[in-house]
């Protein structure tokens, strides 16, 4: 066996993080192949500090840099590191270099009604052509002007503003950079030139001084500053501009042979869509409220961020405070015991965007659309999977129409394929089978950039070879195609009273 190069990955996501090695091997004539190990894994739990919801920054960057001295003590050498994170949120610095106050959270309530306003102000048409990008409360524009509206002192104070991942880069390096896929959710970017829509800041009293020039997703930072590498010990890395958010760097792992292909990236959200050479700015993509994000190689991800297993996860939140504590794996089998097609949720109705309460979200929901009511835990979990595989094939069939293409399945990469069930109940809602791995997608796409910036890889079509040649994907086929299709279109139909 012929090792051939390593690299570190931190993969950041809304309750936890990991920091994961990947070893690029070769044994003999065969093809090579990507090794992939955790080595260390920390919780990320937002902190409510008075009316605000914050991230804790510091936190996350001692247990990066615990991962990284944890690396170099199991006897790794990686040549490069790179770090992906949700979208949309941000640290501010200022003149003298420091962080100004700790990032608001994406569920922070501040950019409450805001979207009607700004849209008031700009024209949703007008804004939808410029950016490209779904609607969602906690999209980076939201957050800048609720601080503009509160008269925050940190717009003024700020010199810069670094996404999630670049901020966390800085904190390593030094070096002040923002990455290309991460600043496309900001809903600041203009898609048509990919430059900074200073008009509009301007139009917002949003400071388009803070913002730097994207750079191309595998781009070369900067090595560990010496402060880093000496507080740990260890020899200085070189940081990757990867795919810095996470849903690119999952779609980076999909390990599709063929074009056009679907993919859903599965867990605390879901994203699904189909990749594309141009955005598709056009006003049914706004009316179908689909998002045109960057992505990586020149790409571009037409996608519809729908809620996902937030839901699942906060109901079980919910039981387990009350000391009826269920692992995943058994609320699994509860559900798959529960009487099928009963009754489902529309997962994107507003009431499901904010924590707390979810168990009792779930049974209005059903109420109001005159469903039977779930009352055991299984069946609030059936309940809501079944609405998932159901929201899946609507938003699939309406990439179909948007794009003019026709999918003859569905790639399932993330998280939330280790729940087989909800990949069964997709093949059965689609009509279609399904492909579902990996499961590190986000993280093995991190690495994959890695390799691309290190010549290990020559491009993305390389990249997706080698995930396919590396890891394992299920296959799930359709099965009881009348009954989801009765479903289906009661499903269409659902109006809370």
């Amino acid at each position: 066996m012929t090792l051939l190069s390593t690299v570190l990955a931190f993969d950041l996501g809304a309750s936890s993080g990991r920091a994961l090695i990947g070893e690029l091997i070769q044994i003999g004539d065969e093809e090579p192949k990507l090794q992939v190990k955790e080595i260390h894994r920390f919780p990320n739990q937002p902190i409510q500090i008075g009316k605000h919801l914050h991230w804790d920054i510091l936190r996350l960057l001692h247990e990066i840099k615990t991962g990284i001295r944890i690396a170099f003590q199991e006897g790794y050498k990686p040549l490069t590191l790179g770090i992906d994170t949700w979208g949309v949120d941000f640290g501010l610095i200022d003149a003298n270099g420091e962080l100004v106050g700790n990032p608001y959270h994406y569920r922070d309530a501040q950019t409450e009604g805001l979207i009607e306003e700004v849209n008031g102000l700009i024209g949703k048409e007008a804004l939808f052509k410029q950016s490209g990008l779904q609607f969602m409360p906690f999209n980076t524009i939201y957050q800048l002007y609720a601080m503009r509206k509160a008269s925050s002192p940190k717009l003024d104070i700020a010199q810069t503003l670094l996404l999630t991942s670049d901020l966390l880069i800085y904190f390593l390096t030094g070096k002040k950079v923002c990455e290309f896929t991460m600043a496309t959710t900001t809903q600041l970017l203009n898609l048509e030139n990919q430059t900074w829509n200073v008009e509009l800041m301007d139009r917002l009293g949003i400071p388009s001084r803070l913002f730097l020039e994207p750079v191309a997703p595998g781009t070369r930072i900067a090595p560990l500053s010496p402060e880093v590498y000496e507080e740990l010990g260890v020899q200085s890395i070189e940081a990757v501009a990867v795919g810095t958010h996470d849903t690119e760097s999952a779609i980076v792992a999909v390990p599709a042979s063929s074009e056009p292909f679907a993919y859903l990236v599965c867990g605390t959200w879901s994203l699904l869509g189909t990749e594309l050479a141009e955005p598709l700015l056009t006003p049914e993509t706004m009316e179908l409220e689909f998002s045109n994000e960057g992505g990586v190689g020149g790409t571009y991800q037409l996608l519809k961020n729908i809620m996902g297993l937030w839901i699942l996860q906060e109901c079980k939140r919910e039981w387990d405070e009350r000391g009826n504590v269920i692992s995943f794996a058994d609320l699994a089998k509860l559900a798959e015991e529960a009487e099928p097609l009963r009754s489902f949720i529309q997962p994107d109705d507003p009431r499901f965007y904010s924590p707390s309460g979810m168990v009792e979200k779930v049974r209005s929901y059903c109420k109001e659309t005159n469903q039977p009511i779930p009352q055991s835990e299984g069946q609030v979990a059936r309940c809501i999977l079944e609405g998932l595989a159901l929201r899946y094939r609507q938003a699939l069939e309406q990439a179909e129409k948007l794009t003019g293409q026709s999918f003859s399945g569905l790639h399932m990469v993330g998280g939330g394929i280790q729940n087989e069930l909800l990949c069964r109940l997709t093949a059965g809602a689609l009509g279609r089978p399904v492909w579902a791995g990996p499961v590190e997608a986000s993280a093995i796409g991190n690495m994959l950039m890695q390799l691309v910036s290190l010549r290990q890889c020559k491009d993305l079509a390389a990249a997706r070879k080698l995930t396919a040649t590396s890891f394992p994907v299920q296959s799930y086929q359709a099965e009881s195609t009348d009954l989801w299709d009765q479903a289906y279109k009661k499903f269409i139909q659902l109006r809370p009273a």
